[in-house]
């Protein structure tokens, strides 16, 4: 009895092995993104570090209990989660690439646009309306951009593609 839970430990933490060696580095640069701290030189953003040493912790944990579920949405979901639970620390800009960003936008274009979730599955994941994603997404992205916090509105009094 006891080789063969010693089996399965060792085929547990193989297969997690081999899931944190495909996946581990898309999921720090996410996290990354994330804490919006600058990730020059790779891995000496400490913050992203322990966010992603938690999610992948809670995910090992739950190991056994994926039962065909995708690790890598999960553990994301659950990166997700702790930023949002832990985003009043992450207000301060450190410049990173989106310092300029609050947090709710940072995970919305993360999720979005970096990770390409579905809006639905993006809105499922933070509890809020499709078209919230949606307008915080848009607003998110204009001003990364640097064109404000909303994006340019279009003329309707022109049909669209004429000139101004």
């Amino acid at each position: 009895m006891r080789e063969r839970h010693a089996v399965r430990l060792r085929r547990r933490a193989q297969e997690f092995e081999a899931f944190v060696a495909g996946a581990a580095g898309r999921l720090l640069h996410t996290a990354t993104l994330l804490t919006a701290e600058p990730a020059d030189p790779p891995g000496a953003n400490e913050r992203a570090l322990r966010l992603l040493t938690a999610a992948l912790a809670r995910t090992y944990a739950d190991w056994d209990r994926l039962h065909g579920e995708d690790p890598y949405n999960r553990t994301r979901q659950d990166l997700a989660t702790r930023f949002a639970r832990q985003a009043w620390r992450h207000r301060r800009p450190r410049g990173g690439q989106l310092d300029r960003l609050t947090p709710q936008e940072r995970l919305v274009l993360v999720l979005r646009l970096y990770e390409g979730a579905p809006e639905e599955q993006t809105a499922a994941l933070l509890g809020m309306p499709v078209e919230r994603v949606r307008v915080v997404c848009i607003g998110g992205a204009a001003r990364f951009r640097g064109t404000g916090t909303r994006p340019p509105r279009r003329d309707r009094t022109r049909p669209l593609g004429t000139a101004p």
